[in-house]
């Protein structure tokens, strides 16, 4: 099958999710900043996050196809949190989400020349209580230090989940349904899927 499309992130779980949707795709390199604005709220961060990374990745490609960016954030009281800076700020990021609702937004971006198309979810996540031990240890791992909010909700911070309304896979970084809607209204059409790489946790 011919590449369909570029992927504009290094995510091996966005590379997964469009795989699982049939997308025939090819990573590109698209670093950009990820700094928010003073006063940006979350969602327009996400959609301008997203929109660089794609655009960036236009820049570099060699074919004339769709080049997709996407961001997901982590939202609390207003305050986007990004990726912990060590493992000390991520127990701190955990302890702050403890028994509490937030909100994950996660944002699609689709360039193909001069056309540029967006998408969104935006997912209320409510965690149980976290003991202090726990989010140490869960740090010590590693897991968290790399994504957005200090936890996977594909991983061991699943335990710590008590519900939420949305998007899972918005939450674990590409939103399914909403992306598969993008990609169709640029022809990038899906094969026959792969296995889903993960399973929705909702109660």
């Amino acid at each position: 099958m011919s590449v369909q499309l570029y992927l504009a992130s290094r995510s091996p779980r966005r590379a997964e999710f469009l795989a699982a949707l049939g997308v025939s795709h090819a990573v590109i390199a698209a670093d950009v900043p990820e700094r928010p604005k003073p006063g940006q709220s979350p969602l327009d961060y996400a959609l301008e996050t997203a929109t660089a990374k794609a655009r960036a990745g236009a820049a570099h490609a060699r074919l004339p196809i769709p080049v997709l960016g996407a961001d997901t954030d982590v939202a609390i009281d207003g305050l986007i949190l990004g990726k912990p800076r060590d493992a000390e700020d991520a127990v701190a990021m955990l302890m702050r989400l403890a028994g509490r609702s937030h909100q994950v937004v996660s944002a699609v971006a689709v360039v193909d020349g001069d056309r540029l198309e967006t998408i969104w979810t935006v997912t209320d996540v409510v965690f149980g209580d976290i003991e202090v031990a726990d989010a140490r240890a869960y740090a010590a791992s590693g897991e968290p230090l790399d994504k957005a909010g200090a936890y996977g909700i594909q991983g061991h911070a699943a335990r710590w989940v008590r519900r939420i309304e949305g998007s899972y896979t918005g939450v674990v970084g590409l939103p399914l349904y909403e992306t598969a809607e993008l990609l169709g209204r640029f022809g990038v059409g899906t094969g026959l899927p792969r296995a889903l790489p993960v399973s929705p946790r909702t109660q």
